[in-house]
């Protein structure tokens, strides 16, 4: 166990020990007038988010919807996010903007993830609800369909996990073999997960499969 691990494991034990946790810290920075805010964010909805993440410890962007030029989709209480947004996103309007400061073990916890954002770090989100299931927010131009779920067609035991398996399966049903040899079959699959399974389990968590790539930042 490195040190920084050992930090991880002590800062639980002391927080476990005196019967407290550290929780999401939630700052509202914009809200639209309560008549124009009638649906508030929940459990079992759609949202579009536009964020930008950074670390606490130096301020370092690690992944921003804005660089991408689209919102970040996926459905509240689905584990499709990691805690603090979902604790942290609750109740919000079409419009509204956040800053969220989500501790360690409701991020990404002593695993950290891939090579941008270390273990045991705490997490700082500007965070901007656009549109919740198929409403939009005002001046949000014309409406898009949201993107299809690729991963929940993938994860077909729904464990939130895609098994080297599942991968191939999918690939196959989607023509996404260039031919039948088996050998360029594996290839393809090895060089996927190569990319993809950061923390070298054997398998893709949504985390990894949706989260902030090197390459984007």
């Amino acid at each position: 166990m490195d040190w920084i691990n050992v930090l991880v494991f002590l800062a639980f034990f002391f927080t476990a020990s005196n019967g407290e946790e550290e929780k999401v810290t939630i700052e509202v920075v914009d809200k639209p007038p309560e008549e124009k805010c009638q649906r508030k964010s929940k459990d079992g909805d759609h949202l579009s988010m536009h964020y930008t993440g950074r670390l606490e410890k130096d301020g370092s962007v690690f992944d921003s919807s804005h660089n991408r030029g689209q919102t970040f989709d996926f459905t509240m209480g689905r584990g499709m996010v990691i805690q603090g947004w979902e604790e942290g996103l609750q109740d919000m309007c079409v419009g509204e903007k956040r800053k969220l400061r989500v501790p360690a073990h409701l991020g990404y916890g002593d695993r950290g993830a891939g090579d941008v954002i270390p273990p045991g770090s705490n997490l700082l989100f500007d965070v901007e609800l656009m549109k919740i299931g198929g409403e939009q927010a005002e001046d949000d131009g014309p409406q898009q369909e949201s993107a299809p779920d690729v991963f929940g067609m993938i994860d077909k035991d729904k464990n939130n996990e895609l098994s080297i398996g599942e991968v191939k399966e999918y690939l196959k049903e989607q023509q996404g073999f260039p031919n039948d040899d088996e050998s360029n079959h594996e290839t393809i699959l090895s060089e996927i997960f190569e990319h993809e399974d950061k923390d070298k389990d054997g398998v893709i968590s949504f985390l990894e499969f949706s989260g902030p790539k090197h390459e984007e930042l």
